[in-house]
C-alpha cells in the first residue's frame, strides 16, 4: 500500500482546485484501504482515551464539502471505534429562530468539544462564508445593524467575516482546542452519480432534495468560494486538508490517518501518573481486594 503522509494533502496557499485530483490511487484494492481504516481507527480510539485521562487538549474536526462528498459516512466510519462518551457529531443546518438571536459564530462556540474530547462539525463556522456568499441575500436574515440591504454585502463585508473567523479560530487553538479541517473535494460528475443514486434507491431517496440540483447549477461559484476560504484561512494552528473524495473509503482513511499521524506528535498527550502515595500501596489494594 502506497506510503501516505498528511502533508501530501495539506493545503499549499494560494491553491488551484482545478489542478488537485478529486480521486487518487494508493496502489490498494478497497478491501485493503478498509482494513487499514479499522486499524487506524482503532489506534485514534486509544489515543483518544489518553487525550481524556490528559484533559488538556480538545480536538475539533471540520468537515466541508459539496453535497454527496460523503461527510456522513465517513464520520460513521472513522469514529466507530470511540468510546461514545469521548466524541460529539455537530451537524449544523440553517439556523433556527434562537441562533438568529445572537451572532453567527454562536452556536459553534456552545458546540465546541470539551477538554478530553472530539468534536466533529458537519458542516461548519464557513457555511457563514460559502452558502451565504453564494446566496448573500441569507445575510439579511441575520438582522444586523448595519446590513439592511445587498449593497451593504461587499467585498469589506466579508474581510471582517474572514477576520472574525480567524479570530475565532486563533483564540480556541490558544486554550488548547487542536483544530483539524478537511475539505473533502468531489468532483461534478462524481457528484451526478451519487445523485442519481439516491434517486435509483429507494432507502436512499429521503436523502434528495429538489434543492440539490438547483445548488448544483451553482458548482462553479462554489469552487471559486472554497478558494478563497482556503486562501484565506488555512494557517499552521488551523490548516486545511484538502482530501480527494471521489473514492469514499480511500477519502475516509486519509482523514483517519492524518488525525492519527498528526496527533501522535502530541507527546505530552498521556495517562496522568498516581500520586505516590497511591502507588507505592498498590499491592497492599490488591491484596485487600482478593482477600475479600
Amino acid at each position: 500500500m502506497k506510503d501516505i503522509h498528511p502533508n501530501d494533502f495539506k493545503a499549499s496557499v494560494p491553491v488551484d482546485l482545478t489542478k488537485i485530483p478529486t480521486k487518487i490511487s494508493i496502489e490498494s484494492d478497497e478491501v485493503v484501504v478498509e482494513k487499514e481504516l479499522a486499524k487506524v481507527r482503532r489506534k485514534l480510539g486509544k489515543l483518544q482515551d489518553k487525550l481524556y485521562a490528559h484533559g488538556k487538549y480538545s480536538v475539533l474536526v471540520c468537515l466541508q464539502g459539496m453535497d454527496t462528498s460523503g461527510k456522513d459516512s465517513l464520520i460513521r466510519e472513522v469514529f466507530k471505534d470511540f468510546n461514545a462518551r469521548g466524541v460529539v457529531v455537530h451537524s449544523f443546518k440553517t439556523p433556527t429562530d434562537l441562533e438568529r438571536k445572537h451572532d453567527y459564530l454562536w452556536r459553534h462556540y456552545i458546540a465546541l468539544p470539551a477538554r478530553g474530547k472530539f468534536g466533529v462539525f458537519n458542516r461548519t463556522h464557513y457555511e457563514n462564508v460559502l452558502v451565504t456568499r453564494v446566496h448573500p441575500e441569507y445575510i439579511l436574515g441575520e438582522n444586523l445593524p448595519d446590513v439592511t440591504e445587498l449593497s451593504a454585502i461587499d467585498d469589506v463585508f466579508w474581510e471582517k467575516r474572514f477576520e472574525q473567523i480567524r479570530n475565532f479560530e486563533k483564540h480556541i487553538a490558544e486554550n488548547g482546542t487542536i483544530i483539524f479541517k478537511f475539505y473533502l473535494h468531489l468532483s461534478k460528475d462524481e457528484q451526478k452519480n451519487r445523485l442519481l443514486r439516491r434517486l435509483s434507491k429507494q432507502e436512499k431517496n429521503w436523502k434528495f432534495s429538489p434543492g440539490d440540483l438547483k445548488e448544483r447549477k451553482l458548482w462553479e461559484r462554489y469552487q471559486e468560494c472554497y478558494k478563497d476560504v482556503i486562501d484565506k484561512t488555512s494557517l499552521s494552528h488551523a490548516p486545511w486538508y484538502i482530501i480527494p473524495a471521489d473514492d469514499k473509503p480511500t477519502a475516509r482513511y486519509l482523514v483517519a490517518k492524518t488525525l492519527y499521524d498528526q496527533l501522535k506528535t502530541y507527546k505530552d498527550i498521556k495517562e496522568p501518573e498516581l500520586p505516590e502515595e497511591i502507588k507505592k500501596n498498590i499491592a497492599l489494594y490488591k491484596k485487600e481486594l482478593e482477600e475479600e
